[in-house]
């Protein structure tokens, strides 16, 4: 039997992802990202580009100090400036002093781009890629060269193009990675282009594609199934403009679908994870609906579709999510058919006779709250207390008697709040106070303060998330709002939501509902 074709993964997360809009990350951020790039299996990891900033050149130093499995690091940079010899070029020996193994460095395919952004002619050009990638290979680098601009530079004309990598590739670089820099090409035009390449030179060929018109994933299995064999890219395709290709895309379709060998089946597990890492320590939003590793991404939420999905995974999902380490969800709202409340009770290990007339009472019961603003597809814990509430009372652990909110301004001052909060516990009344800054803060130190001694468990936990959302705008400060709350205790996060025309007490009924779950699961 016959191995898999074997396809390089060059991630540029900490180069061209950190060009991003919003995208900014400390030395410490990236040594962290890198040491979870290698875990994954990733071939290579662009830290950065040393002759450009100061963050870079640290994180360079540091990152010699750590023990990489897998990744080979490169350093990024452009071929030598017009007019000069490529040892004088500052940057080339940033690159060199960087202390990496493998040089990337960028040249201009487009004849346009080398008479009107270099300002030079097409023979000194291609004289400024052969003498880059000479100079660094008599370092002792591995060269990859990144033919910018490539396709379109192609498309205006091939020849001068394909001359430019001709020139690489008898500079001695390893890979000519062909670059759509302004993600306008289509994938039949890559398979074309890259089929073309592989004809013109012999060494590995990779692509690098952005995503400006939405198919640079797609672009990137165009070219390798033309024959390229590297792939760059950055996970959760962040980068400059509309971004990069997704990694966290491009391996599971290489490897799941079209048969080639990215990344270890284990590592391919850990994707899920990694991806949702990167974001986190990036200060980025997960999108709920990303493919492979988005929360969404095997959610079902249709009454058929989770009546099928009970019969058979396959009915509606593409592939098993645990190949990529995500997993098969089911939500409940205002669409929810019985089905969908059976999966979340087996999900919860609860025995629940559907004879009974409770199962439709649920139903209705969520589909009423929904209307009235209630959203339980982000607050798994509050439906999982009330599914427990309809099939077999949970304990509640404290019942309020009454909250009062304080809330004192003076002069230019910044205001002071506390809450005083009566509860009945174990048996017991118990009155407490507490300042905060603000009242939503307040009532939850009151809260924490006034069962602690009761359920020490609970200084461990702490809000990680609070987000209200205005639900009938129209009704101006008399609205409706929602208030969501993720709450975590370092291991585990849960989320929970509160529906009011008042905001705190909206809040109050998020953050009970966050210590009830927790304490109902610990």
């Amino acid at each position: 039997m016959m191995s898999a074709q074997r396809v390089t993964i060059f991630d540029t997360t900490l180069r061209d992802g950190t060009q991003g809009e919003g995208v900014s990350l400390s030395v410490d951020d990236k040594l962290k990202i890198a040491k979870k790039l290698d875990l994954l299996g990733v071939h290579y990891i662009e830290g950065g580009w040393p002759g450009s900033n100061n963050k870079d050149i640290e994180f360079f130093e540091r990152i010699k100090s750590v023990s990489l499995k897998h990744a080979k690091v490169t350093a990024f940079g452009s071929t030598r400036r017009k007019g000069i010899k490529a040892s004088d070029d500052a940057n080339l020996q940033k690159i060199v002093e960087s202390g990496v193994t493998v040089a990337t460095i960028f040249g201009k395919s487009w004849d346009f781009h080398v008479t009107t952004a270099l300002q030079t002619t097409l023979e000194e050009n291609i004289a400024m890629i052969a003498d880059s990638v000479s100079f660094l290979k008599e370092c002792g680098l591995e060269v990859i060269y990144d033919a910018e601009h490539f396709f379109d530079g192609y498309k205006h004309n091939s020849e001068y193009a394909l001359n430019t990598i001709r020139a690489a590739e008898r500079a001695g670089a390893s890979w000519v990675v062909l670059c759509d820099t302004n993600g306008g090409s289509l994938p039949g035009e890559i398979t074309s282009i890259v089929t073309t390449v592989k004809n013109t030179i012999a060494c590995s060929v990779g692509i690098h594609a952005h995503n400006d018109s939405e198919l640079a994933v797609a672009n990137s299995l165009a070219a390798i199934q033309a024959g390229a064999r590297q792939v760059q890219g950055t996970m959760n395709g962040i980068g400059e403009r509309c971004g990069n290709a997704n990694l966290c895309s491009v391996i599971p379709n290489l490897q799941l679908k079209l048969g080639y060998e990215c990344i270890g089946t284990d590592q391919l597990a850990n994707l899920t994870q990694t991806a949702r890492y990167v974001n986190e320590v990036a200060n980025l939003h997960m999108p709920v609906n990303q493919p492979y590793v988005g929360p969404a991404a095997f959610a079902h939420k249709g009454g058929i579709h989770v009546s099928a999905i009970l019969k058979h995974p396959k009915t509606y999902e593409h592939l098993d999510p645990t190949l990529v380490g995500n997993q098969q969800r089911v939500l409940v709202s205002e669409l929810a058919g019985q089905s969908n409340i059976l999966f979340k009770a087996q999900e919860l290990n609860m025995g629940v006779d559907w004879e009974q007339a409770q199962a439709r009472a649920i139903i209705d019961k969520i589909k009423q709250m929904e209307h009235q603003g209630y959203q339980f597809e982000g607050a798994d814990a509050s439906l999982e207390l009330l599914l427990r509430e309809a099939f077999g009372e949970p304990e509640l652990f404290f019942t309020l008697q009454h909250y009062k909110i304080i809330v004192e301004k003076t002069g230019g001052q910044e205001g002071v709040s506390e809450a005083i909060l009566k509860l009945h516990v174990k048996g017991e009344t118990v009155y407490t106070a507490a300042e905060g800054h603000g009242p939503v803060n307040a009532l939850d130190n009151a809260l924490r303060k006034a069962l602690t001694p009761y359920y020490p468990e609970i200084k461990d936990f702490h809000l990680s998330d609070y987000k209200v959302r205005v639900l009938n705008e129209a009704d101006a400060t008399a609205a409706k709002v929602r208030v969501l709350i993720e709450t975590t205790d370092s291991h585990n996060v849960w989320n929970t939501v509160g529906v009011s025309e008042n905001v705190i007490d909206a809040s109050w009924e998020a953050l009970v509902d966050s210590i009830r779950y927790a304490l109902t699961n610990k």
